[in-house]
């Protein structure tokens, strides 16, 4: 969902980089799950709000800028029956990641190892004997995604 990436203040709030769209929706989630070195923590929101271009954020425990320090660079999860249920043909990004990819004639493409966010629409990062970047256009280049059979199959040639 998202990751510390500042200090806010001495009151120990942070600067959050956000994944969600709009940025803020990540303060509609609690409890977070924080990735510190020790491992995964959960930790309430006690509360937030978007400032600026971004959002900053106070955890529960958080009080004062030593300990939110300690949290820099940590990432922000929650857990998945927290989002928010979706509509048919509609998939979350983490949905997509590791599928393989096969075109009409059934030829392996790659895994989909990322997705890029380019305003037109998202574009698939898939990794097999090369990179390939397809758009994620369902019904035209996309022509369906089964993450229980774990593909996702593409109207796209291998030497494009």
């Amino acid at each position: 969902m998202g990751r510390i990436s500042g200090l806010f203040g001495v009151r120990g709030w942070v600067r959050v980089y956000s994944y969600t769209q709009p940025r803020d929706n990540i303060l509609r989630y609690t409890p977070w799950s924080v990735r510190r070195p020790q491992g995964w923590c959960s930790m309430a929101l006690d509360e937030g709000c978007r400032h600026g271009k971004g959002v900053i954020a106070r955890l529960e425990g958080v009080a004062d800028r030593e300990a939110a320090a300690a949290l820099l660079g940590a990432e922000v999860a929650v857990s998945r029956d927290q989002l928010p249920p979706l509509e048919q043909g509609e998939y979350y990004w983490s949905d997509l990641i590791g599928l393989k990819v096969q075109n009409l004639r059934g030829e392996d493409l790659g895994v989909v190892v990322d997705l890029l966010e380019t305003g037109a629409h998202d574009v698939l990062v898939v990794r097999g004997e090369r990179e390939r970047l397809i758009p994620f256009v369902p019904g035209r280049v996309v022509t369906a995604v089964e993450p229980e059979a774990g593909t996702l199959r593409v109207d796209w040639e291998p030497d494009y």
